[in-house]
């Protein structure tokens, strides 16, 4: 309960966006799926005068897909030029499935990255493609993420999500002395930006459905309200601060309403407020404790977490009637719910034997599935490509965030420099 309790509950704003080092995450694979496809991706011509290396940044996005397995650089031949002939009988020695191959050079006002992606197995060029990015390293490595999603999307028929960002807290100190920050950074961790700084926690980030703002909980006026932020100026508004428990923030999928749960009339309900008149809508009212709405893909439902049962589970309602069923039914404790972007399944925490931890609920049939080893899980936000979920863990005494393929084949660990982390937040795609 006092988890559930929690998540219901869950200054100064920057006005331009700024990117401190202590945020910054890194990937670190803890467990690689042994059925990944192998994939050779060469150094690129030309890249060793750019700022950033194109064909590694391309490699580190396929391998931490879970899905595809790039070859050690050291292992690799030298490449073939962009164009040419491809020896592919060499490549299929080396065990390569697919080959990618590239040229990046500095062209006025940016950089030009040219590269194919090869079938070794058909001998047949699958992608040949130019594209030209402006002349920072921010864009350079958005380049290599766009061919790491085409190359992605080719081989395995799923959109990449590379070009996507995550938001997540940070939290450092201890007692009165801690400080707290929002943030967004790429999806692999790179160029963390700073979009709130606070002496008091922030809670429950959550994108807007074009991606230009964040949702999100704040305590510096020593009680919560739910605020809403521009990215691209730091403008934001405070929708909610009712006397008690102003949290869970939560949009619609066509961005017009936001969830959110709310106490102003006693126990925690889930309440909808429209953006445009601010007219809330009581969706749930009852004596027990309603949180954590998420909205199912095509908005016609929702999701949440309540007690009414004597242990916290998912509900779902149907907007339309107003009638709500519960959903699971697999141990004792199931809260934090997100649907996946196809809503055919459902990612939470689950109490099991272990402790706490992330499942997938599939829900047609029911059927629930832990997906990791960790113990004290939370949090779980699931990629626009439904591909990884990204969720919140606790290793000894620091929080940090891992990540789990959709499939529980391949597990990461994405720690911080310093500072626990906690609340990440996946952005829908940004392209």
């Amino acid at each position: 309960m006092k988890r559930l309790l929690a998540a219901a509950v869950g200054s100064l704003v920057a006005m331009c966006l700024s990117a401190p080092s202590q945020a910054a995450l890194t990937i670190q694979i803890t467990h690689a799926n042994d059925q990944a496809i192998p994939i050779a991706v060469t150094p690129f011509q030309g890249q060793a005068s750019l700022p950033q290396p194109v064909s590694q940044i391309v490699a580190a996005d396929l391998r931490n897909s879970g899905a595809l397995a790039p070859l050690s650089e050291s292992s690799l031949l030298p490449a073939p030029v962009v164009g040419s002939a491809v020896d592919y009988g060499v490549w299929q020695q080396l065990k390569a499935r697919y080959l990618v191959i590239g040229r990046a050079e500095a062209v006025a006002g940016g950089y030009r990255l040219q590269y194919e992606l090869h079938d070794v197995a058909t001998h047949e060029r699958w992608l040949s493609e130019a594209v030209t990015v402006a002349d920072t390293q921010a864009q350079l490595r958005q380049g290599a993420h766009y061919i790491a999603d085409r190359v992605f999307e080719r081989i395995t028929g799923t959109k990449g999500a590379f070009r996507t960002k995550l938001a997540y807290v940070t939290a450092q100190g201890l007692g009165n002395n801690q400080h707290f920050g929002l943030y967004i950074s790429d999806q692999d961790g790179y160029g963390p930006q700073e979009v709130l700084t606070s002496s008091e926690p922030i809670l429950s980030p959550s994108w807007s459905p074009d991606g230009r703002k964040l949702a999100y909980v704040s305590f510096e006026d020593k009680r919560p309200a739910i605020y809403v932020q521009e990215l691209a100026t730091g403008r934001r508004l405070k929708l909610a601060s009712f006397v008690g428990i102003n949290g869970a923030p939560s949009w619609s999928p066509d961005g017009r309403s936001l969830a959110m749960a709310l106490s102003k009339d006693g126990t925690p309900d889930i309440y909808l407020m429209d953006l445009a008149t601010r007219n809330l809508k009581r969706l749930t009212q009852d004596r027990a404790i309603n949180t954590e709405p998420d909205f199912s893909p095509d908005g016609k439902s929702l999701i949440y977490t309540s007690d009414k049962g004597g242990q916290p589970q998912l509900y779902r309602m149907d907007l339309a009637t107003g009638s709500a069923q519960r959903m699971t039914f697999t141990n004792r404790y199931n809260a934090g719910g997100h649907y996946s972007p196809d809503g055919r399944n459902i990612y939470l925490v689950t109490r099991s034997n272990q402790g706490f931890q992330v499942a997938r609920q599939d829900v047609a049939s029911g059927r629930l599935s832990v997906m990791t080893n960790t113990v004290w899980d939370e949090a779980p936000a699931v990629a626009p490509n439904g591909t990884i979920v990204v969720y919140a863990t606790q290793k000894g005494a620091r929080g940090e965030l891992n990540a789990v393929s959709a499939d529980g084949r391949a597990s990461f660990a994405i720690p911080s420099a310093e500072g626990n982390v906690r609340e990440p937040a996946w952005s829908p795609f940004l392209d």
